[in-house]
């Protein structure tokens, strides 16, 4: 055998690959170059990532890596060895919606679903690293990802409202006794 095609013989061969899905240590035996997306929905069974374009354009399959956000259609899951990732099933704890999911809800930044989930995870990763966007940064912030149901007015508002209802909490932290 030669050693190019032993290469190929490798690359084609599945590989276990270990990393950290919304906050649990997982191992799948995976190709390298299988799609994370199909990975996190195929074997992992969560199907809270949609695929919308399976070209990186729409943003419907984002899932947080290392912090960022990525288009997981468009990343080889090897590249997921050792990460931390998050998807739409992530954020909720103790069976109650996380602030963004809920004021998705709350406003009607949801129609069909398909966008959701990545419309979602960019809002948190926005709210993470600015808690008080201006609708200027909103838009921003969820550019990368694409609707055809809302207009996306509902979206922007429940963004806005998903911060809103942080600084309150926050507020109500600052006049808290310690």
């Amino acid at each position: 055998m030669s050693d190019s095609s032993r290469g190929s013989a490798k690359a084609n061969a599945k590989t276990k690959i270990s990393f950290r899905l919304n906050g649990k240590s997982v191992t799948v035996e995976s190709y390298p170059m299988d799609r994370l997306l199909d990975v996190l929905r195929v074997e992992l069974g969560l199907t809270g990532t949609k695929e919308g374009c399976g070209e990186g354009e729409c943003g419907s399959c984002s899932v947080l890596m290392n912090g960022m956000l990525v288009n997981s259609c468009l990343v080889p899951v090897l590249q997921a060895r050792d990460a931390d990732i998050l998807t739409i099933e992530g954020l909720a704890a103790d069976g109650r919606l996380q602030r963004v999911q809920q004021a998705f809800l709350d406003c009607g930044g949801a129609q069909c679903g398909i966008c959701t989930p990545g419309m979602i995870l960019a809002a948190h990763h926005l709210l993470s690293k600015n808690p008080q966007p201006t609708m200027e940064q909103i838009r921003d912030g969820l550019a990368g990802n694409l609707c055809r149901c809302t207009g996306y007015m509902q979206i922007f508002e429940a963004v806005e409202e998903a911060a809103r209802r942080e600084g309150e909490k926050e507020r109500q932290h600052e006049g808290t006794p310690r």
